[in-house]
C-alpha cells in the first residue's frame, strides 16, 4: 500500500479516501477505468471513518452504526480492482491533471485523464485568546485519537464551540469511559429563530432523530452551558483555566486540563485552489466552495471536486457526490456507458442541511478576533498585527504575506486564511469576496527536498516544480 504508483498514467486518479473518494474510487473500477487512489493517511476512511480497518474500539456500540457502515464501503473500495496508495502526499495538480505526489521518501509526476478531488473538510478556525496554548485541541484531533487508538481524557475536561461534530465527540467520549466537565455551547441565540423556516425539512431529514438522541444522551450526563457569547484559555505553559460569558452576561472561569474546541467544519479548497478552480465566498457557510455544476464538475475541464470540499453536506452527501463524480467521469472516457441519475439520492441526502448551516452559523466574535489574538499560528501574527497592516496600505491577504508572512507557514494557511480574509474584508469595509483568498502554489503540502531531488531530471519535471 506504500509502494509507488504503478503506472505513469491512468484514467482516472482520486485524491482523498474519505467517503466520497471510496464511492467514487468503486464506481470506476468497477466501470473498467484505470483507476489510482491516493491519500495521505494511513488507511481508509478520511476523517466520518477514519481507522475503520483499524481501529482498537471493537465495540460497535460505542462509536456507532454510521461509523461501522464505512468498513464495507472501504472493504468494496480494496476490492474493486483501484490501485490504493496510502500514506500519499499530492503535493502538486495543474491544469493539464498532472499530480505531483511523494510516497515512501521519493516523489513522481502521474498524469491522468479525470480527476476527482475528495479532500473533504476541515475544522473551521476558532481563535480565541489562548488558543495556541498545550492542552488546547480541537474536536477533530480529540476525535482521531479516539478512532485511531481509543484515547479519551481522563482529566479536566471542557467541550467548547457548536456543531453535529461536539456532541457526537461528546457522546462517543463517554461511550467509551471518558470525562467531560463541561459544554460550553456557543451557539447564538438568534440563530434559533433564523432556522426556523426549514426545521421542518430537518425534522424530516436523516439527521433529525439521530442528532436528537445524541444530544440527550450528552445532556443526561453533562452539564451543559448554552448561549456564550465569550470564550478564552488561560495557563502559564499551559492550559490551566477556561472563563466564558453566558447569555446573561455573567463571567466563569472553570479549572480545566483539556479544552477541545470545534466551530464547524469548512471545504479544504488547498489543493484545488493551487490547481486554478475557481472559488466564490460562500455566505451560507462563511467559506471558499468551489464553483462547480450539478456533476461536480470544476472550472478546469477534467477536473470534479467530491464529498465536503464542494461544500459541507454531510457523509451521506459525500457518498453520493462521489457516485455522481465518477458516473461522469465514466461517461466522459466511456461514452457508450450507461449511467445513472443519483441527483435524487443526493438531494435527499441533503435534505435539511440549510437549517443546520443557518443554525450553527458561527457568531462574529469567534471568526473575527481582536486585539492580541494569534491569529495566524505558525508565524503568531496577532489580529492586531493584521490591522496594523491594513492600516498602512495591505489590501488583501496576499499583499499581508510581504507585512506579516501571514499563510506561509507549514500549514500553508490552513489555519489562518478564512480569519485574514474576515478580519481584511471587515477593517477595509470590503466583501470576503472582494478581499480574496491567498494565492495558493504548488507544494501545498510539506515535503523534502530530498523528495524533490528524487524527481526525474527532465526540463517538464524542472518547469512544473518552478512554475508560477
Amino acid at each position: 500500500m506504500s509502494a509507488a504508483p504503478k503506472h505513469e498514467q491512468y484514467d482516472v486518479v482520486v485524491i482523498g479516501a474519505g467517503p466520497a473518494g471510496l464511492a467514487a474510487t468503486t464506481a470506476t473500477a468497477r466501470a473498467g477505468l484505470s483507476t489510482l487512489l491516493l491519500d495521505e493517511n494511513a488507511g481508509p476512511g478520511g476523517q466520518v471513518w477514519r481507522a475503520i480497518g483499524a481501529t482498537p474500539v471493537k465495540n460497535e456500540a460505542l462509536l456507532g452504526a454510521d461509523y461501522w457502515s464505512g468498513a464495507e464501503i472501504a472493504r468494496a473500495a480494496r476490492d474493486g480492482g483501484a490501485e490504493i496508495i496510502h500514506r500519499a502526499t499530492v503535493w502538486s495538480l495543474d491544469r493539464n491533471l498532472e499530480l505531483g505526489v511523494s510516497v515512501g521518501g521519493g516523489s513522481a509526476f502521474i498524469k491522468a485523464k479525470r480527476v476527482i478531488i475528495a479532500t473533504g473538510a476541515q475544522e473551521r478556525p476558532f481563535p480565541i485568546p489562548g488558543w495556541t496554548l498545550p492542552g488546547v485541541m480541537t474536536a477533530g484531533a480529540a476525535q482521531t485519537m479516539l478512532k485511531s487508538s481509543g484515547l479519551v481524557p481522563d482529566g479536566p475536561t471542557v467541550l467548547a464551540g457548536q456543531g453535529p461534530l461536539l456532541w457526537l465527540l461528546a457522546a462517543q467520549i463517554l461511550r467509551l469511559g471518558g470525562r467531560i466537565d463541561r459544554v460550553l455551547d456557543t451557539t447564538p441565540r438568534a440563530n434559533y429563530l433564523a432556522a426556523l423556516p426549514h426545521a421542518f425539512a430537518f425534522m424530516t431529514s436523516l439527521y433529525f432523530v439521530k442528532g436528537l438522541a445524541m444530544m440527550r444522551e450528552v445532556r443526561a450526563n453533562v452539564k451543559v452551558t448554552t448561549g456564550v457569547t465569550e470564550l478564552a484559555a488561560a495557563g502559564t505553559d499551559r492550559l490551566e483555566s477556561v472563563s466564558y460569558v453566558t447569555a446573561g452576561g455573567r463571567r466563569e472561569t472553570l479549572p480545566v486540563e483539556l479544552l477541545l474546541l470545534h466551530h464547524g467544519v469548512v471545504p479544504n479548497v488547498n489543493l484545488a485552489m493551487a490547481a486554478g478552480v475557481e472559488h466564490r465566498w460562500n455566505e451560507l457557510q462563511l467559506c471558499w466552495t468551489p464553483v462547480l455544476d450539478a456533476d461536480g464538475n470544476s472550472s478546469i475541464p477534467g477536473i470534479a471536486i467530491a464529498g465536503d470540499g464542494a461544500g459541507i453536506g454531510g457523509a451521506q452527501a459525500a457518498l453520493w457526490r462521489g457516485r455522481i463524480a465518477a458516473e461522469r467521469a465514466i461517461k466522459a472516457l466511456r461514452p457508450t456507458a450507461k449511467v445513472s441519475d443519483l441527483s435524487p439520492q443526493l438531494k435527499r441526502a441533503e435534505r435539511g442541511r440549510a437549517f443546520l448551516d443557518i443554525l450553527f452559523k458561527p457568531a462574529k466574535q469567534f471568526r473575527i478576533p481582536q486585539g492580541d489574538t494569534i491569529v495566524c499560528r505558525c508565524e503568531e501574527i496577532t489580529a492586531k498585527d493584521v490591522l496594523d497592516s491594513v492600516a498602512i496600505g495591505a489590501t488583501g491577504p496576499n499583499q499581508l504575506k510581504a507585512y506579516r508572512r501571514t499563510g506561509m507557514g507549514p500549514c500553508q494557511g490552513r489555519l489562518c486564511g478564512l480569519t485574514v480574509t474576515e478580519l481584511m474584508a471587515e477593517a477595509r469595509g470590503k466583501s470576503p469576496q472582494e478581499i480574496g483568498y491567498y494565492r495558493l502554489r504548488a507544494p501545498v503540502k510539506p515535503i523534502m527536498l530530498s523528495e524533490l531531488a528524487s524527481l526525474p531530471k527532465s526540463d517538464e519535471a524542472t518547469k512544473a516544480v518552478v512554475r508560477g
